[in-house]
């Protein structure tokens, strides 16, 4: 009787297998209340995000003012803290783009990130991240690998070091209740609603946002790290120059290292205090030779204590002699005036004259311009003076004749303020500022030379989703309106390339330029 009550009619046993793939389908289904708090941990994540961001980037400012200041001392680690930029923006862009791609695959072409529709799908993310034949959730690993390594070399500190190792982690996971690792992407990415695998990734993002804040503040802090600390005091004399022409005046400034503003040292020259309380020690020579000078410097102390520091130097008086100097580092460029500074001492500049070979010296009132000829050849320039009714040749200077160098491209813009800047690429430029803009211009603006070209022609190159190149002629200087066309379709972090430069400039060369890179902000 036992074994006819255990036995199950067909009917019942197909209700039974009814309930459970029931309770498995409800198993699947995530519920809405799961789904409404990832959405909100996204959200608060964005925001983090943007205030993570906003720190780092005020971190690099200041970086950024002090190298302005101080470019010998602060350039280098400047270009340190634009490469992790760099490094972080590319990674950033990456996650991006899987995000949509995520979303996309669950909501149609149309998918936004911030606006999911199909939060509770459970293929997409694997879709996208798993695929055997294109695992981008594997190349995501190793882009984090790569990161993580990269960022940790900027770390001497060793538990921000760790810190930065394990919240950029990568190993495999050991699910609650399996035997067997899973790959990080596949514990990531495996069976998560798209929400979830959103959200993640936004959470990737705070992680390497955290981790380029690190970096940065440990790159600050190192700025003033080799600094030598004073702990001796030593009296110095800074002439403005040791040869003083005769009827010139030779100057001087007396210091001591390390002085306090608000208890200047005392200068004695040759026993007798200066008469200023700025160290600065003149006088007018009258004869020519080499002259010695010697004093000390008394230096007061909070203990009511005085110490003395001699210093000693010398300065010789020379005759008159005449200069010359091309004002662009002494190289003449053929095909542009080349202003050039001629001057002799103690002689009115109406009784100076000057002749060069290689090409045409004019003069223009107290200024001089040469126009060189032959580019390889040298120019020589032979200055007479007139000194007591007689033609004296003075000096003769040779000077180097060079092609002008390639100019530098850019875009030129309109900024908020109304003045007008240029981009030169290789940082994030405005959407709005790139669609207003005319096209590309090139010049020589290195403060010395500050020579227009003109642009001839160029090509852009844009990158779908797949990689491909899609080049894009100008029309002349100005920017095609295919171009423009895909100005617009261009998003937020994505860059594309202007390469076949071609500019001509006022010596009639034609030049192909090097390409540069656009970033859109």
């Amino acid at each position: 009787m036992g074994a006819n009550n255990n036995r199950l009619s067909p009917r019942q046993k197909m209700i039974n297998l009814m309930y459970i793939v029931l309770t498995a389908m409800l198993a699947l289904n995530v519920s809405s209340d799961v789904l409404d708090g990832f959405t909100q941990v996204h959200e608060g994540l964005s925001r983090s995000n943007e205030n993570v961001g906003h720190r780092n980037t005020a971190i690099y400012r200041q970086l950024e003012a002090f190298a302005e200041q101080n470019p010998g001392k602060g350039a280098q680690w400047l270009d340190k803290a634009s490469q992790v930029r760099l490094a972080t923006a590319g990674m950033l862009a990456t996650v991006d783009s899987l995000k949509l791609e995520i979303v996309k695959k669950a909501d149609g072409a149309d998918g936004d990130p911030d606006n999911i529709l199909n939060r509770d799908d459970l293929e997409a993310a694997a879709v996208v991240m798993l695929a055997p034949g294109n695992p981008r959730g594997e190349y995501l690993r190793k882009r984090v690998d790569a990161y993580r390594e990269y960022i940790c070399g900027y770390l001497p500190d060793s538990l921000k070091r760790a810190n930065i190792s394990s919240m950029l982690s990568t190993d495999p996971v050991l699910q609650k209740g399996t035997l067997t690792p899973q790959s990080w992407e596949e514990s990531k990415f495996d069976q998560q609603p798209v929400v979830a695998a959103v959200t993640l990734l936004t959470k990737l993002q705070n992680d390497l946002l955290y981790a380029e804040g690190e970096a940065l503040a440990s790159i600050y802090s190192q700025v003033d790290a080799g600094d030598v600390r004073v702990n001796e005091l030593n009296a110095y004399v800074m002439p403005q120059s040791r040869m003083v022409m005769r009827g010139g005046k030779y100057s001087a400034n007396i210091v001591l290292a390390a002085v306090d503003t608000t208890a200047r040292p005392v200068v004695y020259v040759g026993g007798k205090p200066l008469g200023n309380d700025r160290g600065l020690y003149e006088l007018s020579p009258t004869q020519t030779g080499t002259f010695t000078y010697s004093g000390y410097l008394e230096v007061a102390h909070g203990d009511g204590t005085v110490t003395s520091h001699p210093f000693e130097s010398s300065y010789t008086v020379i005759e008159p002699m005449a200069t010359v100097s091309a004002t662009m580092m002494n190289v003449l460029y053929a095909g542009i005036d080349n202003p050039v500074g001629i001057s002799v001492p103690g002689v009115a500049m109406s009784d100076i004259s000057a002749t060069m070979t290689n090409g045409t010296l004019t003069r223009s009132g107290d200024h001089w311009v040469a126009r060189p000829g032959t580019v390889g050849k040298d120019a020589t320039v032979t200055v007479t003076a007139n000194m007591d009714g007689r033609q004296v040749q003075v000096a003769q200077t040779n000077f180097r004749v060079r092609k002008l160098p390639d100019p530098t491209p850019f875009i030129a813009f309109t900024d908020a303020n109304g003045n007008i800047d240029s981009y030169r690429g290789g940082k994030p430029f405005g959407k709005t500022l790139l669609i207003k803009s005319q096209g590309l211009q090139a010049a020589i603006d290195d403060g010395l030379l500050d020579t227009p070209f003109k642009v001839l022609s160029f090509e852009t190159v844009f990158f779908d989703s797949m990689g491909n190149a899609m080049p894009e002629t100008s029309d002349g200087a100005n920017f095609s309106q295919r171009q423009r066309q895909a100005f617009q379709r261009l998003q937020r972090g994505k860059r594309f390339y202007i390469s076949r430069i071609k500019a001509v400039g006022p010596d009639g060369i034609t030049r192909d330029l090097s390409p540069m890179e656009v970033i859109i902000n």
